[in-house]
């Protein structure tokens, strides 16, 4: 859904970004030969303004989404803006677009800043020139399901990443490759896909666009971050209250056997916050979880803390109104 600005920064190649401005939304103008166009020379990230209940605007970690693109960008051979620019251009942009922003506990402003090569290259190169762009758009529940637990699927014929790839970086390559599996799985019912590793194809890696956790008694573990995994933020935020609450949490490569003989199975992420699996399938086995109390206790205080109802210990919630 469209809503009133965005914002639009620019700088050429060995140059850094300056001055951005808002403008209103709308269409913007690329050549066809475009970095981002011809070679998939783009990153972007992901995050939800939301309100409290006296009605202010609240914002979770920016800047943790910020240093990730530069990351990414580095990756990508792309200058990016500074921590402080990522984080007043996200901020502009949801003060721009406060009417957009849903009242407490009705949804959230998702903020969408992107970075793309958006100067024209003919060569296989880096682009000459970028663009940030930063818009946004009111969002609800992530899956049709809404909170009702979800059904995956394991697919062990297509690969989301591999080693040396750009797997851990949220380029923007990583995600029209898993379309063919999701629209397999959803055309059978399921809410999504976990994907294994490509070298063995036992371990597990990710959904589509979630990290995953499984509880086996009191041990949470998640696979590790070894380039082949975005590094989540809400992963990241999940497994800080985890450990805050006496759950050893381990960081460790996840067998499909050890995720099939969980307790428990949920998942993480800037659109799903958290979720519990309450079923999945691998090849011809399939196994449902009952709901259990992890994943309520680490979503619920995650979510109080994001929307300011439970004390924000950590410093992760900023206010910008």
């Amino acid at each position: 859904m469209p809503t009133d600005y965005m914002y639009l920064m620019k700088c050429s190649k060995g140059g850094n970004f300056t001055q951005g401005q808002l403008s209103p939304f709308g269409k913007i103008e690329l050549s066809p030969a475009a970095g981002v166009l011809n070679y998939g020379q783009g990153l972007f990230e992901g995050i939800k303004a939301t309100r409290n209940e006296d009605g202010h605007l609240l914002l979770f970690r920016p800047e943790q989404n910020a240093m990730r693109m530069k990351i990414g960008a580095e990756r990508m051979c792309m200058p990016s803006p500074t921590v402080d620019q990522f984080v007043d251009a996200v901020k502009q942009i949801v003060l721009a677009n406060r009417r957009w922003v849903p009242p407490f506990g009705k949804g959230s402003l998702y903020v969408r800043p992107m970075l793309l090569g958006s100067g024209p290259i003919l060569g296989v190169a880096p682009s000459p020139e970028y663009t940030f762009l930063v818009y946004a758009s009111p969002v609800g529940n992530c899956f049709k399901e809404g909170s009702a637990p979800l059904n995956l699927y394991v697919e062990d014929e297509y690969d989301r990443a591999s080693r040396g790839g750009v797997g851990g970086v949220k380029t923007i390559s990583n995600y029209a490759p898993v379309f063919k599996s999701l629209q397999k799985a959803k055309n059978r019912g399921f809410s999504d896909v976990i994907y294994l590793d490509s070298v063995k194809k036992r371990y597990i890696e990710e959904a589509s666009a979630c990290n995953i956790f499984t509880v086996k008694g009191n041990m949470i573990s998640t696979p590790p971050l070894n380039g082949t995994i975005l590094p989540g933020i809400t992963r990241r935020s999940i497994i800080e209250i985890a450990r805050d609450y006496g759950y050893q949490v381990e960081e460790r490569p996840v067998s499909v056997e050890e995720l099939m003989d969980a307790d428990e199975v949920f998942c993480t992420g800037t659109a799903v916050v958290v979720a519990s699996v309450g079923s999945i399938a691998y090849q011809d086995k399939r196994v449902e979880f009952s709901p259990k109390a992890v994943c309520a206790e680490l979503g619920s205080t995650l979510v109080g803390i994001q929307k300011g109802v439970i004390e924000d210990k950590k410093d992760w919630v900023v206010q910008i109104d």
